[in-house]
């Protein structure tokens, strides 16, 4: 619940990141036109106070080459007078394109355009009157025009003046409100770094704790795995205990009851042999008696067999090494495998004993049932401080890796290993043979 707390507040930080980003572009992009906007204007003034300026020099410009040409009479003069004239006439239109807006600044150049329209065409009036004939002496009767001319370029120069001052004003606001807007945007950014890497430091401490969690729950798992496993092993070999003892608690019953009482039987229906005579219906009689008396000897060796595969009493009398050799004689006398032994005498617990013989005869059964092997080799012995047996064979193995077809098998052989503290081990591949080996502790 925690961590989903945490990723909501996520959408905040990835909210603030965003919100900072495109204020950042947003501010970035009206300073760098604003500032453009300015340096035009800028850029206006200072054209147009050159074109105030220019304004001036072009009219000492026109009353120099007017002078100029009345006392040379030089045509080139009359050039330059009609250059410096079409010069002035392009300053006044640019002039006049600028101010169309500014009403103040439009009244002053209409008067200055008036002023300087009268001394033009008084200048004019002069180089016809000399171009006519008639002598006229130069005066400066135009100082009152050039007087007006000044006056009314300086306001028009103060006018682009502040202007241009109004115009750097804009330049150092913008540049203010863009510092400030970034220092703002800079904060909120950081804030909202701040914020990322809290969550993320909580949400790393939240994942360290469900790994804690997880971990110390996948540890009483095991625990009650391994518990559950014991238990299961335990109960394993109860139920092999319990059966062995039930075997063996039925074989001591036919050999105590049923053995003696088919063996008295058989010596009473012997001693009634011995007195009937051999002649006429008593011989019939005693034909009937010897098959009765083979019958019981069937019957006596049926329940000696029964005993043997209840609980083998070579086991108690002779020994676990002696007995796997009667067991491995056993079987090759039935089968066509030929057997190859290495018993030695070792001590083991009469309940382990039992388990050894048990294996190695489900051993021999599986040989015969699923091997199809040739050659079987049998072992007991010490090996490394311990009792090994082994039970190998040369027939068609099998994949240890694939999944038993048998509910009990192999699984079956290493839980009963495993419940006497012993170990099982099985190696075996396709066309390769199998090998069954275990090893218990010494009693």
């Amino acid at each position: 619940m925690q961590i989903v707390m945490v990723l909501k507040r996520r959408s905040v930080v990835f909210l603030l990141a965003t919100v900072s980003a495109l204020g950042m572009v947003f501010i970035s992009e009206a300073a760098y036109w604003n500032s453009v906007y300015s340096l035009k204007a800028l850029t206006a003034t200072a054209t147009a106070r050159t074109d105030i300026q220019g304004v001036r020099q072009g009219i000492l410009a026109v009353q120099t080459a007017q002078r100029s040409y009345l006392l040379t009479q030089r045509s080139e003069y009359l050039v330059a007078y009609d250059k410096s004239l079409g010069n002035l006439e392009t300053t006044f239109n640019f002039l006049q394109e600028r101010y169309k807006g500014d009403p103040a600044a439009t009244l002053l150049l209409t008067r200055l355009h008036t002023v300087i329209g009268a001394l033009l065409s008084q200048l004019a009036l002069t180089i016809r009157q000399h171009d006519a004939g008639q002598r006229m002496a130069l005066e400066d009767t135009d100082n009152l025009q050039m007087e007006s001319i000044h006056k009314l370029s300086d306001q028009l120069l103060d006018l682009e003046s502040s202007h241009g001052v109004e115009s750097e004003n804009d330049v150092y606001r913008t540049l203010m409100l863009s510092r400030a807007g970034v220092a703002l945007l800079s904060a909120v950014s950081l804030l909202a770094m701040v914020m990322y890497l809290r969550q993320n430091f909580a949400l790393a401490r939240q994942q360290q704790a469900m790994q804690v969690i997880s971990q110390s729950e996948r540890d009483r798992l095991e625990i009650e795995v391994s518990q559950r496993t014991a238990q299961l092993t335990e109960l394993t070999h109860h139920l092999q205990t319990a059966r062995e003892d039930e075997r063996h608690r039925l074989a001591r019953n036919l050999h105590d009851d049923l053995g003696a009482l088919l063996t008295s039987a058989k010596l009473d229906a012997a001693r009634i042999r011995s007195r009937l005579a051999a002649d006429g219906p008593v011989a019939e009689s005693q034909a009937l008696l010897a098959h009765l008396v083979a019958t019981l000897n069937s019957s006596i060796e049926l329940g000696r067999s029964i005993i043997e595969d209840l609980r083998p009493s070579a086991l108690s009398n002779l020994g676990l090494a002696a007995t796997l050799e009667i067991l491995v004689g056993e079987f090759s006398s039935h089968s066509d495998v030929q057997i190859h032994t290495a018993l030695e005498p070792v001590e083991l617990q009469e309940g382990e004993e039992l388990m050894v013989y048990r294996l190695v005869q489900e051993a021999l059964t599986n040989i015969t049932k699923h091997a199809h092997a040739s050659h079987v080799w049998v072992s007991l012995g010490i090996a490394e401080g311990q009792v090994e047996v082994s039970v190998r064979d040369d027939g068609g193995g099998f994949d240890t890796q694939a999944k038993p077809t048998s509910a009990y098998g192999l699984v079956g052989m290493r839980f009963r290993v495993e419940a006497v503290r012993g170990k099982l081990t099985v190696v075996s591949s396709l066309g390769q043979g199998t090998l069954i080996q275990m090893r218990l502790p010494l009693a």
